[in-house]
């Protein structure tokens, strides 16, 4: 099925004209959660999770059944500048490493039963060095968004989205850098491990394209300083929004993909919860902005939607405890 949109504008309308969490199931699933067989509470962060999720599939009792996660994959002309550890190659390496099942996230995806796929965007084809031209053209972005979008499966009822690209670090910092704002140096981290030198150069990349691209509407900074994998990250849950499917957010360029999302649209990421903070310096900040608290804080760096994936299994033992535990009443206990 083609996407309601062909062109950006579209893109924002279809964003716009979303609908947000059914309030029935939330008020619902709230009641449920005060007859369940514990203390008031006691279950913590769990409860709230639970209750979350079921506000946006629309049951005050859910289950997660159908796990997606989405990789996609894209090469960056800015990686030239000296950006990152890795040599470009590496993007269409690792994708192989994924379709032969054999990255971190592919484990994941297995322990947790989440259907996985790659979508490489055109590899042969790097966006244009952003300190030099806009990285993409407006089909190039309109081609990214749609991607991320058509991969999203209706079916599904959570959605994990990662990356791949080497250099993608540093159009995240200047996305994250252009919306919220402050220095290059804020938002440059080590990215693949690049050491002091290769830092400050990063810091002086992003502070290039920032005085290059002055626009700061939230889809000409992605067109300008962005990638296609981080477009299409944002198609993906945008998308997602769209179909009442709950979101994990990954990593700093996962969450710099969705800034563009909260940039566009208040609300737009109210169906997405934090699965991590990563060791990427400017990663605590992003969260932040978006008004997200992480799940967990495990030092990960890797991509992939790892730290995503691994919080799969937090919201399934929410969601488990929430649907499947008896009520004060159906066991007999007293006290409810």
């Amino acid at each position: 099925m083609p996407p309601p949109f062909t062109d950006l504008a579209g893109f924002k309308t279809a964003l716009a004209t979303s609908t947000g969490a059914d309030q029935a199931a939330l008020a619902g699933a709230a009641a449920r959660n005060g007859q369940l067989t514990k203390p008031s509470g006691a279950l913590g962060d769990l409860e709230t999770l639970a209750i979350w999720y079921a506000s946006w599939r629309g049951t005050d009792r859910p289950r997660i059944t159908h796990p997606q996660v989405l990789i996609f994959a894209g090469n960056h002309g800015v990686a030239a500048r000296g950006v990152s550890a890795f040599p470009p190659e590496v993007t269409v390496q690792m994708v192989a490493n994924f379709q032969h099942g054999g990255a971190a996230i592919n484990q994941l995806s297995t322990l947790y039963g989440a259907q996985m796929s790659v979508h490489a965007l055109d590899l042969d084809r790097p966006t244009q060095d952003f300190t030099t031209a806009p990285a993409m053209s407006d089909a190039d972005l309109l081609i990214a968004l749609q991607t991320g979008w058509d991969a999203v499966n209706p079916a599904a009822d959570l959605l994990v989205t990662g990356e791949m690209g080497i250099g993608n670090t540093t159009p995240a910092a200047a996305i994250a850098c252009a919306l919220w704002g402050g220095t290059a140096a804020d938002w440059v981290g080590r990215g693949t491990g690049v050491d002091d030198a290769g830092l400050a150069r990063k810091a002086d990349v992003v502070a290039q394209g920032l005085a290059l691209h002055t626009s700061r509407a939230p889809l000409e900074v992605l067109r300008c300083l962005g990638g296609r994998e981080i477009a299409a990250m944002a198609g993906a849950i945008a998308r997602a929004r769209v179909l009442h499917i709950p979101v994990i957010l990954d990593g700093f360029i996962c969450c710099a993909a969705a800034s563009v999302l909260a940039k566009l649209h208040p609300g737009a990421l109210d169906h997405t919860i934090a699965g991590h903070v990563s060791a990427e310096s400017a990663h605590p900040a992003l969260l932040r902005h978006l008004g997200k608290t992480p799940l967990l804080n495990l030092n990960l760096r890797l991509g992939e939607g790892s730290g995503a994936a691994l919080a799969i299994g937090i919201l399934q033992g929410a969601v488990a405890c929430h649907s499947g535990m008896a009520t004060f009443a159906e066991a007999g206990v007293a006290g409810g």
